[in-house]
């Protein structure tokens, strides 16, 4: 007989059964496993399953929300049988060999009416009540960004003002000294009320209702080269009505760069209200950053060559491309490489997996990858606008460039023409480029030129000018 049990106190799964000592017991999902203490042995048996984990050297945190499967050798798991068990960091249920993994709220508020419940009582709100910020990243699916490095700059010189972190589910790690509230939670919808200023990277989706005196700074995330919002393809009326609703809850707009200036204020419509032009928080790490801890956490011996493959999502595509066998470049290469799915891919896929292969999608900031990388191979993300913040080389991977160009989005500006590296279309094309000792001379030039248009205002200090901008504007008081 096999049963299964909840231990609370401990944050444990628990699995117990008859016989011989299984070989092994894991829990496996798209982004996490843990392997469970077994013991006893000969009449019984208990298999332990930690429902928390540690990645990249961090601290042990509940495990991402998801599906994951159970697995104990030799053992008929089909009569495993828990309700939903709402712990202190997940929640959890167990059917069979499938265990549901979700974020730790009571499950009244996952209904309809206690959803709405919650959003009307925010809708009442007072709200901008709290000397405090509202920090969100991607969905709460990251706490990086340029909002981390707002965080971090802040958090040194206001110290007193409280700073909120929207997390997707408590595996999110927040800075030191923050508060994180789980998206949909009671303790959320009051931190997004209560807080004098929300500083976000993507639009604010679920029905957001400014409170006086409440200020919204929009950092976005990237400079574009593909096209964005009102400009992208296609004429759809309520995608434009979307758009502009949106960017209205705005105040203000950060853009790294003039050209970016230029391109969001039109392609969201952003009129009459200010844009910052003051390089981006998040690439201040790249010009004092120190590699050698970041690869140490990702279990990188110095000296090895990295590569970092950072692909943008697709409209049409739910997970990350596949246009490079990572395992094989690898090999090829003789380097280490990292793969860094688009945070729009990060819970529909599942981490790659490999020799000298590191699936670093899930990582915090995507600024220490491009410091610990000796070079980017990316295509359309905006990526290429920070990682040239390095100097370091970039390979463009476009099998699908005509159709990305002429159907799926359309760019700015032609990559062929300006790209600071070389744009390839096969694996093979790949290597030949990487084994190239010429190619930083052959695209010297051109990644001069791109430096000063995209990064002039990315010089280290940009955090503490948006700071500075903040405190002087009086959206919190230090």
């Amino acid at each position: 007989m096999t049963t299964a049990r909840i231990d609370d106190a401990a944050q444990t799964l628990v699995i117990a059964g008859n016989g011989p000592r299984p070989q092994f017991a894991e829990l496996v999902g798209p982004r996490a496993r843990v392997d469970a203490r077994i013991t006893g042995g000969g009449k019984t048996w208990k298999a332990t399953f930690p429902l928390e984990a540690s990645r990249w050297g961090g601290p042990s945190l509940p495990l991402p929300a998801g599906e994951y499967a159970l697995h104990i050798s030799d053992i008929d798991l089909g009569v495993l049988q828990i309700d939903p068990v709402v712990l202190r960091g997940v929640r959890i249920a167990v059917d069979g060999d499938a265990v549901r993994i979700a974020p730790p709220i009571d499950p009244v508020y996952d209904t309809s009416e206690g959803r709405s419940t919650l959003e009307e009582r925010y809708v009442a709100q007072a709200g901008g009540t709290e000397n405090a910020v509202f920090f969100e990243s991607f969905y709460g699916r990251s706490v990086g960004c340029n909002p981390r490095a707002i965080d971090r700059e802040l958090a040194a010189r206001a110290p007193g003002v409280r700073r909120y972190w929207s997390v997707a589910d408590l595996s999110v790690e927040v800075p030191e000294g923050a508060i994180a509230v789980v998206e949909g939670s009671p303790q959320w919808w009051h931190a997004r009320g209560a807080a004098r200023l929300l500083v976000v990277n993507d639009w604010l989706r679920r029905r957001f209702a400014r409170k006086p005196g409440q200020k919204v700074l929009q950092t976005w995330h990237g400079t574009p080269l593909k096209r964005l919002a009102l400009h992208r393809p296609g004429f759809d009326p309520r995608r434009m009505a979307a758009v502009v609703k949106e960017s209205r809850r705005w105040d203000v707009l950060l853009a790294q760069n003039m050209y970016a200036e230029r391109i969001l204020r039109k392609a969201y419509a952003f009129l009459g209200r200010p844009i910052w032009v003051e390089g981006y928080p998040r690439n201040d790490a790249l010009t004092s950053g120190d590699s050698a801890a970041i690869r140490a956490d990702l279990g990188i011996a110095q000296g090895e060559r990295v590569l970092l493959y950072a692909p943008t999502w697709r409209d049409d595509l739910a997970e990350m491309v596949d246009f490079i066998d990572a395992e094989k470049l690898a090999l090829q290469a003789n380097a280490v490489v990292l793969v860094r799915g688009h945070s729009r891919t990060l819970e529909q896929g599942r981490d790659r997996a490999g020799a000298r292969v590191i699936d670093v999608t899930g990582y915090p900031e995507t600024a220490k990858l491009l410091l610990a990388a000796d070079a980017l191979i990316t295509d359309y993300s905006s990526v290429m606008f920070d990682f040239s913040v390095t100097g370091k080389p970039m390979y463009f991977m476009v099998p699908d460039l005509d159709h990305y160009r002429g159907q799926l989005r359309g760019f700015y500006f032609d990559l062929a023409e300006r790209a600071p590296g070389p744009l390839v279309r096969t694996q093979d094309e790949l290597v030949a480029a990487l084994d190239d000792a010429d190619q930083r001379e052959k695209y010297a030039e051109r990644y001069s030129a791109w430096r000063k248009q995209f990064n002039s205002r990315d010089d280290g200090r940009a955090a503490e000018r948006v700071v500075d901008r903040i405190l002087d504007q009086g959206f919190v008081t230090p």
